[in-house]
């Protein structure tokens, strides 16, 4: 005979699948931890679905010793859609995508995709080359390169034996 160690929340799960009326229940579950994992992701006053937008684009930031890369997930936009602003510090890319169903045939039965203007700001240090940041959109991704000036970049700095 063996001995299994008792996991309270696989028992859940399995009353939650077996029986219709914990159906409900677990589909509330899924919804209020969406809802907080949207809520807490990234700076509450920056992310623009908190603040009534329709849809925000997940970025991520990476930073290496040449530069600070930034890749903005932007699926269905056409690049003419998205605007790129640096200002006192802060890069800011703006856009909106649009609805490609605007007649409404049919009945929906499920709309999951979300439309609409977006807004994200990052706030980078003063030592970039502003003149050489290139961005780039290419299947639904938007990336941008921001290279560090010589100053910033880290060095090599020989330790001598006396």
């Amino acid at each position: 005979m063996s001995l299994i160690k008792k996991n309270p929340s696989h028992e859940i799960t399995r009353w939650s699948g077996e029986f219709p009326a914990f159906c409900g229940i677990e589909l509330l579950r899924r919804d209020v931890n969406r809802m907080f994992d949207e809520f807490f992701r990234g700076d509450v006053l920056a992310d623009e679905s908190f603040l009534g937008h329709d849809w925000s684009p997940a970025v991520d930031v990476v930073e290496n010793d040449e530069a600070y890369v930034l890749k903005a997930e932007i699926p269905g936009m056409n690049k003419d859609d998205v605007k790129i602003t640096l200002e006192n510090n802060v890069l800011t890319i703006r856009g909106e995508k649009k609805n490609e169903n605007e007649k409404e045939e049919g009945n929906f039965h499920r709309v999951e995709r979300s439309y609409g203007m977006f807004e994200r700001s990052f706030t980078i240090p003063g030592s970039i080359k502003v003149n050489d940041i290139d961005a780039q959109y290419n299947n639904g991704i938007l990336t941008m390169t921001l290279p560090k000036a010589e100053e910033s970049k880290p060095k090599m700095i020989e330790v001598k034996v006396k």
